[in-house]
């Protein structure tokens, strides 16, 4: 009796500790587990794969807790609550999309679409969107906002781009492009500005002596060389300087025909009779005329005047100065009127440019107009000149208009036979000018894509005058101000094309290209 009564004594006490430690935890769990107001749990989404979802808790294969989806998540925290969500579509690939908030494969979130997002922020309210298509295939649409493999935008075709500003082009309308997308292309546009232009026409011509600057030497009597002062070719000479002795019978005789004149005129100075005295000085001044006539320099008759005596060698002088550039004789060598020259001096202080033009390029050559040579092998000299002669007719075999420039020659830098750089201005005056790049060349029609603002582009045709040096005059279709595309200007026409045939503008698609 006494083993019993010591056990139940010994469970009592047991009793009531296990009672306290119950109290004491249901206690203080009560405070570690108070909740928020309960939320209501629609289901649970595996972490790595959205799709994949679960009615009660799980995990997936590598032990990671399935994530709850409650029913208040639907309404983005983004947004405000008057704005409906369509769907959530995957930020990377938009094809995907999912009717609840999820996550890709690399834990970004789906991005939620909206139901407003059908009109875009630059557009006003009373534009109709009709799709989206994808920037750089305009085969691809979307009914909704999407973007493409690179993270683009589509661009949203609207309802009335048909009827676009700046048109009255068949084929074509206005483009709008998004800042985005007009970063992404590359779009630059340039303002038309008016300035002075014109047109540079470059050819390659050859330097070749100025005629009217070339010399023949020839002797008016027949002789033999005694002494020859200019003996090899590319000599130069100055006006005046010995070029050669020659011993003439002819020129002989005509000293002692003038030796003779003036013994007679004094006799004839002691008449009483003027006649005679007139005639002894007419006889002398015809006998001193010949003498000259036959190229006796005065020099010379001056000697033959005070010593009395006739010269078996007389030396002949340059008639003018510059280089010797044919000769034809030799010391002892007889020589007579007969033959074609004796020396050819050329002066190349001043020389000929003469270049070969095509038959358009005709009607801009004008005499007098100005002209820059430049040398192939020193690019740094720059020598001015102008149009000296324009030849009347084309060369029948290359048709084309051979023109001369004069250029001054002063330190012999053009040489004849050399090639030059000739650059010729012509049509010089002031207009409206645009970049070359500007201007889109069909063949049919010159085009160009005006910007009006806010991303919006309109194609304009336009008719240009002048073109040259990366420039050209616009004489209708642009005004001065007005800002044009120099850069991917080809996208823009391709988009306007695009535009213009959904549109269903005038027949675009079968318009003149």
């Amino acid at each position: 009796m006494l083993p019993s009564r010591s056990l139940r004594s010994m469970a009592m006490p047991a009793a009531l500790v296990a009672v306290l430690v119950l109290f004491v935890t249901a206690c203080g769990g009560g405070a570690q587990t108070s909740a928020p107001p309960e939320r209501k749990v629609l289901f649970y989404r595996n972490p790595m794969d959205p799709k994949v979802t679960s009615p009660v808790p799980a995990k997936d294969q590598m032990g990671m807790d399935y994530v709850p989806v409650y029913a208040d998540e639907a309404p983005p925290q983004s947004r405000t609550e008057s704005r409906k969500v369509l769907f959530y579509r995957n930020p990377m690939n938009p094809k995907i999309t999912s009717p609840v908030p999820a996550k890709d494969q690399m834990g970004m979130d789906y991005v939620p679409v909206y139901a407003d997002e059908a009109t875009p922020q630059s557009g006003t309210e009373s534009r109709k969107v009709l799709f989206y298509r994808n920037p750089m295939d305009p085969k691809v649409t979307s009914p909704v906002p999407a973007k493409d493999q690179m993270g683009m935008d589509y661009v949203p075709v609207y309802a009335d781009e048909g009827a676009a500003q700046g048109q009255g082009i068949p084929g074509l309308a206005a483009v709008e492009v998004s800042p985005e997308g007009l970063r992404l292309a590359g779009v630059q546009v340039v303002a038309a500005v008016r300035e002075p232009l014109a047109r540079t026409i470059r050819t390659v011509g050859t330097v070749v002596p100025d005629e009217t600057r070339i010399r023949h030497f020839h002797t008016r009597v027949t002789g033999w060389v005694e002494k020859l002062y200019v003996d090899f070719t590319g000599q130069y000479v100055r006006e005046g300087q010995p070029v050669l002795s020659l011993y003439s019978p002819q020129l002989l005789a005509s000293q002692e025909e003038y030796l003779q004149a003036r013994a007679t005129a004094a006799r004839f100075a002691s008449s009483d009779l003027p006649e005679v005295r007139k005639g002894g000085e007419d006889l002398v001044a015809a006998a001193r005329r010949r003498l000259q006539l036959l190229d006796v320099p005065d020099d010379l008759i001056a000697e033959i005047e005070r010593t009395g005596k006739p010269q078996r060698d007389i030396t002949l002088l340059a008639h003018a100065s510059g280089y010797v550039t044919a000769k034809g004789i030799y010391q002892g060598q007889q020589v007579d009127p007969s033959m074609m020259d004796l020396f050819t001096i050329t002066d190349l202080s001043t020389v000929w440019v003469e270049g070969q033009f095509y038959e358009y390029e005709a009607r801009a050559v004008h005499l007098g107009e100005d002209a820059v040579v430049t040398l192939p092998y020193d690019p740094g000299t720059r020598l001015a000149g102008r149009v000296s002669y324009v030849d009347p007719t084309l060369d029948p075999q290359t048709r084309t208009l051979r023109v001369r420039f004069a250029f001054a020659n002063p330190a012999l830098a053009l040489k004849p036979g050399m090639f030059a750089n000739v650059e010729l201005a012509v049509d010089g005056h002031e207009g409206v000018v645009i970049p070359d790049s500007a201007v889109i060349d069909t063949g049919l029609r010159k085009l160009v894509f005006v910007s009006l603002g806010s991303g919006r582009f309109a194609p304009r045709q336009v008719t240009l005058g002048v073109r040259g040096n990366g420039k050209a005059e616009v004489l209708s279709g642009v005004a001065a101000g007005e800002e044009v595309v120099v850069g991917a200007n080809f996208l823009l026409d391709s988009e306007s094309q695009l535009r213009a045939a959904i549109a269903g503008v005038s027949g675009a698609a079968g318009g003149p290209r």
